[in-house]
């Protein structure tokens, strides 16, 4: 039996679920990669534009494209500040539709272990970056516990339920995306985790933020039966880390890894 999709066609519920974390991990991103200011950029599988906006708004590129395959996604970073500067496009993180050495850095936000050839998807970042330029990404660690819906996920193995992860969880791993890197040739090679917390005003907005119908936790809780959502809500509610005026933060880390294409 085929593994269900994971699919995300709409970027307003996308925000909601996934737009504190992925803003988070992004600023910590940026900031280790340091870029200089005036850079052509490629933001590969951008959904809805929410990295993007962060690259226009603290790196003064003097140009992005962002590519995803979902239109519904799109529609959504179009309504953005970004488009101001940024293009968003249709595309295939493994076919880009775009020349050699096109841009001077080509980055993946939190979408590696959803291509289903990431070694292909490495290559074309590599292959429209010029001789000199960058190539990064970073990608929640769904091993080691730093995906944003885990404690969903941990309740829901508890009552022997079935949690989605994306379909290429096993590229998350440090280890895996240092040889990811290597094997498409690049230079200077740097990893590093990145850790945020994230703070739901009170247990209802944590249930709203994750069981939209989007993403690995929200896909996997639709599909639940009554009586199992009911009993997954009641679990959740009671084991939460909960504050004393009713706010639930937690935790979650991912792993990222730069590189340059060789001069």
């Amino acid at each position: 039996m085929a593994e269900p999709q994971i699919r995300f066609d709409d970027g307003a519920a996308y925000e909601r679920m996934m737009g504190q974390w992925s803003r988070l991990a992004g600023e910590i991103f940026l900031d280790w990669l340091a870029p200089l200011a005036g850079l052509r950029w490629i933001d590969i599988g951008c959904g809805n534009g929410a990295f993007t906006e962060l690259l226009v708004e603290r790196c003064a590129p003097a140009e992005v494209q962002g590519i995803d395959p979902s239109e519904g996604q799109l529609a959504f970073a179009r309504a953005r500040p970004a488009a101001r500067v940024a293009e968003f496009r249709q595309g295939d993180a493994m076919a880009l539709p775009f020349s050699a050495d096109r841009f001077d850095a080509a980055v993946m936000a939190l979408v590696i272990f959803f291509v289903s050839d990431p070694a292909k998807g490495v290559a074309e970042m590599a292959r429209v970056v010029c001789p000199g330029g960058m190539v990064a990404t970073y990608v929640w660690d769904v091993f080691g516990g730093g995906f944003p819906p885990e404690p969903i996920h941990a309740e829901m193995r508890a009552l022997g339920l079935a949690p989605l992860r994306p379909p290429r969880s096993d590229v998350s791993r440090m280890e895996a995306l240092r040889d990811l890197w290597a094997g498409a040739n690049l230079d200077a090679v740097e990893t590093r985790e990145i850790r945020i917390r994230v703070a739901y005003t009170d247990f209802d907005d944590f249930w709203t933020a994750n069981s939209v119908p989007v993403g690995p936790a929200g896909s996997a809780i639709a599909k639940l039966t009554p009586d199992n959502k009911e009993k997954l809500k009641a679990i959740l509610r009671e084991r939460l880390p909960t504050a004393s005026d009713g706010s639930i933060s937690y935790e979650a880390f991912a792993n990222a890894v730069k590189g340059r294409v060789p001069a």
